[in-house]
């Protein structure tokens, strides 16, 4: 067995083979950047090594930095996670050519399955069934619109060295697809340094279908049934749930079994998923299954898997790579209750689901279901990463009831001052439509404004925001903005702010709180109730915000500016694009609020910009 194992990675997934390792006895070693020097995975970890600055294109993402920290530490062997450079061929032979033991499939099955258009090809040859599109080298412009046309609209185009969601839209119509084709282009090259697309026909009722396999140097292959990751937004996963509602056993059968030799196909070993989209206009059927793509590691919703199969899937990875057989025989696994997780992220969404990034200054996700995240109290939120704050899992021996014990957990969540999209996930787990398991990829974009709901405190909010307050100055003895009411019965009343609003409320004791948690502090109060938190300021403090029709365009977010499409002097329509803001991985457009003329504009492409910095400005049209 491996003694030394070194985890190229970061956040709750080098944090979870941490665990897995410990238990089984191997020490670790964790590499950190600049931005990660005291984080969870490094204080978990029995060594650590700084590979460079807070970029992962200059730490995470260099093989060299990382093979290196192995040598100096003695690691015998690298796992690389997910994400970063989990699916890179090359880095994983350089990790053997080092004399290394890598904790993923050989190097030719990656190269296999890594570029989508290859993939599908060799799968249709493995008797595998795909979905229909275009898969050809001519990459020019005016050849992949006569294809999107001809395969019609709307069409998905998507990066062939894709994953994660990035490099893939939604293409509607065919005046859209020149920009969006671009766009596409630009986040492909940026995220995979690889610009290369292929074209699908979108399935209007689409569940995404996909299975964990299994295989090993002995030549054994295993599947571990099914998941259901359909509920997502701009193709990034957010509930995942197994096995999948409304999978009869032959389907099952059949899908799994067709995962099975897709896995073989490439001589696969260790950890990976087949993904599959399924036409569920008539329920799921197994000619109505198509292979997508397959992720040649591990999948950020393993712990589903995990969960109704009773198998460490880490353990599994670590046991593989170390020349072990697969530890079970297909007949061994059995699928036991249902599980689902959900992926709690920092972004708002009542702001466009913008990343919210800064400090954890209060962090409590609770004792309940099984907690994956690599942040804790005091910990930081960067710009520079993934926003995923943590995943939240339960199992239950029912669906109904693994729901609501999911929705109990996202409601009980307190993250503080960072937002999180903690009330969404319960409204969406909560929605009679997936609870009736009516399910398909874009069930969250036709629910969107009823799953973000209102941010505005209830009255009950404000109540309790009123109760804290005077409870807290009673405990501590402190001046609050309370009072008595003169001439009347002795009552006591809070006068709070919240976004410009004063509201001042009669305290009525714990009983107004009783749904609610928080804390008083710094001459605020705190308030956390169904997944979200208010906080009201003790004293008015005005507003140094840009006012909404100012036409100032703020920047949402610390982030780099990668397009501009205005020059100052233009003319501008209500909701034209003005420019494009990178941050987190994700591009974000900012619009004109009305018509006008843009009369400022302090942006450049490649600048970096903070968060509220004025980028450009938009004067009314006169009328």
């Amino acid at each position: 067995m491996i003694a030394k194992l070194l985890i190229a990675n970061r956040g709750e997934i080098a944090c979870r083979i941490i665990r897995t390792a410990r238990a089984m006895g191997i020490a670790t070693v964790a590499v950190y950047s600049d931005a990660d020097a005291r984080a969870l995975h490094v204080r978990q970890a029995d060594e650590a090594v700084h590979i460079g600055p807070s970029p992962a294109a200059e730490s995470y993402l260099v093989g060299e930095k990382i093979i290196a920290a192995a040598k100096q530490t003695e690691a015998e062997a690298i796992h690389p996670g997910y994400g970063f450079l989990s699916e890179n061929a090359g880095f994983a032979q350089a990790v053997i050519d080092a004399g290394l033991i890598w904790v993923g499939p050989k190097p030719s099955s990656i190269e296999a399955m890594g570029l989508k258009d290859a993939a599908k090809t060799l799968m249709m040859e493995a008797g595998v069934p795909v979905t229909p599109g275009y898969l050809g080298a001519d990459q020019s412009a005016e050849r992949l619109k006569k294809e999107a046309d001809a395969i019609g609209y709307p069409v998905l185009i998507k990066a062939v060295a894709g994953g994660g969601g990035k490099g893939m839209r939604k293409v509607d119509k065919a005046e859209d697809f020149e920009a969006d084709l671009q766009s596409c282009r630009r986040e492909a090259k940026a995220s995979f340094s690889n610009d290369e697309v292929l074209l699908e026909k979108w399935i209007t009722s689409p569940r995404h279908i996909e299975v964990q396999v299994f295989g090993d140097s002995h030549g054994n292959v295993v599947h571990l049934f099914e998941r259901d990751c359909s509920l997502q937004r701009r193709h990034q996963k957010v509930i995942e749930e197994a096995p999948a509602p409304g999978m009869d056993e032959a389907t099952r059968q059949e899908i799994c079994a067709a995962a099975v030799r897709a896995a073989k196909a490439v001589d696969y070993e260790g950890a990976g998923t087949i993904e599959f989209i399924a036409d569920a206009s008539e329920g799921l059927r197994a000619d109505r299954i198509f292979f997508m793509e397959m992720n040649t590691r591990l999948q950020v919703e393993h712990p589903v898997t995990e969960e109704i199969t009773g198998v460490d899937l880490v353990e599994w990875q670590l046991r593989v790579a170390a020349g072990e057989p697969i530890p079970l025989q297909q007949e061994d696994l059995a699928i036991t209750g249902h599980a689902i997780e959900a992926r709690l992220y920092a972004e708002d969404p009542s702001s466009g689901f913008l990343p919210s990034t800064g400090p954890l200054d209060h962090f409590d996700l609770g004792s309940e279901g099984r907690i994956e995240t690599g942040v804790a109290e005091g910990d930081m939120i960067s710009p520079h990463y993934d926003p995923m704050v943590a995943k939240l899992v339960v199992w239950e021996k029912t669906r109904a009831d693994a729901i609501e014990a999911l929705a109990d957990i996202a409601e009980s969540v307190e993250v503080w001052p960072v937002k999180t999209n903690a009330a969404f996930l319960a409204n969406a787990l909560l929605e009679d439509d997936f609870v009736e398991a009516q399910l398909d990829t874009g069930f969250i974009e036709r629910k969107l404004d009823r799953l973000v709901g209102d941010d505005a405190p209830d009255d009950a909010i404000w109540q309790a925001a009123a109760d804290f307050t005077v409870l807290d100055a009673i405990e501590e003895n402190a001046p609050r903005p309370i009072g008595f009411r003169l001439n009347a019965d002795p009552r006591v009343a809070a006068t709070l702010f919240h976004k410009g609003e004063s509201r001042t409320v009669d305290v009525i004791g714990e009983r107004g709180a009783a749904h609610a948690t928080g804390f008083v502090e710094d001459a605020r109060t705190v308030v956390f109730a169904d997944g979200q938190g208010f906080e009201f300021a003790l004293e008015s403090r005005g507003s140094g915000a840009a006012a909404a029709g100012s036409g100032a365009i703020l920047a949402p977010m610390p982030g780099k500016v990668i397009a501009v499409d205005v020059a100052e002097g233009d003319r501008v329509a209500a909701g034209q694009r003005l420019m494009v803001l990178e941050a987190m991985k994700m591009e974000h457009a900012l619009t004109a609020p009305f018509d006008g003329t843009v009369t400022k504009l302090s942006a450049a492409t490649g600048g970096q910009v903070q968060v509220e910095a004025v980028l450009a400005v938009v004067a009314p049209a006169e009328e």
